[in-house]
């Protein structure tokens, strides 16, 4: 059986190229953990049901640029953080919003440890 030097070539190219894409970073997954992050997007879903168990409330934001989505912890112990306390009522599913916290594990934002901190609609 002969093989074309073309098809070996092009298989060659083709695993390196898939190698290369698949270790890839994008930004946002190499944020580190407690870096600043301001970010404008739009609500995908809010579950505060952590709270009930003293866990994090995830408000899922669909961010606009770079496009991804991310996570955003709301703490159930407000009064141990600097931010004041996030109006979990005044937001909804489809809402565009801004947020203000540092950058927590892959595509996470905690708003708590810092004033200037928030989640709130936006104008």
């Amino acid at each position: 059986m002969t093989r074309s030097p073309r098809l070996a070539l092009a298989a060659t190219a083709l695993c390196a190229v898939l190698v290369v894409a698949a270790c890839a970073n994008t930004p946002d997954d190499a944020s580190a953990p407690g870096g600043r992050i301001d970010v404008t997007g739009v609500i995908a879903s809010i579950d505060t049901q952590p709270w009930m168990y003293d866990g994090n409330a995830v408000v899922e934001v669909d961010v606009e640029a770079p496009r991804r989505r991310m996570a955003v912890q709301l703490p159930a112990r407000w009064n141990l953080c600097v931010a004041e306390p996030v109006d979990v009522e005044a937001l909804s599913v489809g809402q565009r919003v801004r947020v203000v916290g540092n950058a927590g594990n892959r595509r996470e934002i905690v708003v708590c440890q810092d004033a200037s901190h928030r989640l709130v609609p936006a104008g």
